[in-house]
């Protein structure tokens, strides 16, 4: 199992020891960029802050340590959030 199989399906933010979905929350998966696959736990996110979308701290980003990944909820489909570039 590679590093990217081994990313999917996780909680992003999560401990790494117990980053496996949850019962009775709900999830969007992320789409492309340094987070591919990963999920981002929206359960208490508004319409409105899901229709934001999301700047997650990532060292694994174009801007390494310090840098964060940009990702927008799909039109038409809140269940994903494409990448839509990196920031410092």
């Amino acid at each position: 199992m590679d590093e990217l199989e081994f990313m999917r399906g996780r909680v992003y933010g999560a401990d790494h020891d117990d980053a496996a979905p949850r019962p009775g929350r709900v999830y969007a998966q992320l789409v492309g960029g340094p987070l591919d696959g990963l999920l981002l736990d929206v359960t208490d996110w508004s319409t409105q802050q899901r229709a934001d979308g999301a700047a997650l701290p990532t060292e694994i980003g174009r801007y390494g340590p310090g840098g964060r990944a940009l990702y927008g909820q799909r039109p038409g489909d809140w269940r994903y959030f494409d990448w839509e570039g990196d920031t410092a």
